[in-house]
């Protein structure tokens, strides 16, 4: 089933293009394009779609705005002529953001994760081993295999995913809590309050220490009943 897609823009010739984009995808289907921000509003208060590709600066009120208004946001492309709301794109964990004039590669890219996260959030998986999950991390979201994931450490507001084979972790806004509901219970442990490990990644435990493929991470006081888990006590 296609996509329903919306388009707002205050500039004619950029929803001419965005429909034009649009038409050559058989997975998005154009419903609505608006030039008035208020209207493209009250539209989507009545009207659930799937993607909404919606341009940052518009004269009555901001796409940045208009997106926090919705109590039901669909999946946002952000379009804009200026750099300087990267930030509130990530902030709105937008799928991405595309600086005008708008090429057709790029488009494409961010159409292409689009599909991949609706796919993803509707689909039942079977299996383990094709297990993802979706993170906003450097103005897009990434898509990350349960199965490279060797820790993840809390930063604060931040949390860092290490990955097997990875040359850096990936850097998402989230909290331990929310990453946690996302995780298999089977497969991944808190065993600190800065650390989750995953399960086929330990090699041995000893002191209080979970070593891992590539590193080792302590055991919080909290979390000491980890241990006699793994032990089968």
């Amino acid at each position: 089933m296609a996509l329903k897609c919306v388009a707002i823009d205050d500039e004619p010739l950029a929803l001419e293009l965005i429909k034009n984009y649009v038409s050559r995808f058989p997975g998005l289907q154009l419903v609505q394009v608006f030039e008035d921000a208020l209207s493209g509003a009250e539209y989507l208060k009545q009207n659930p779609v799937d993607l909404l590709f919606v341009d940052v600066n518009m004269p009555d009120i901001s796409g940045v705005e208009l997106v926090r208004s919705l109590v039901n946001s669909p999946m946002i492309i952000f379009t804009t002529a200026y750099r300087n709301y990267a930030f509130e794109s990530y902030e709105l964990q937008a799928i991405d953001y595309l600086l005008k004039p708008i090429d057709f590669n790029r488009f494409t890219a961010a159409v292409e994760k689009a599909i991949d996260f609706h796919k993803y959030k509707n689909a039942t998986q079977e299996n383990t081993s094709d297990e993802s999950i979706y993170v906003y991390s450097e103005y897009k979201m990434i898509k990350i295999l349960l199965r490279d994931i060797e820790y993840i450490e809390s930063m604060g507001d931040y949390l860092k995913i290490y990955l097997c084979n990875a040359d850096k972790p990936v850097l998402t806004l989230m909290t331990m809590k929310k990453v946690l509901e996302r995780l298999p219970e089977d497969q991944f442990a808190r065993v600190h309050r800065s650390f989750i490990v995953a399960l086929t990644k330990i090699k041995s435990i000893h002191n209080r220490k979970v070593n891992l493929t590539h590193v080792e991470v302590p055991v919080g006081d909290a979390y000491s009943g980890f241990i006699n888990q793994q032990k089968g006590i």
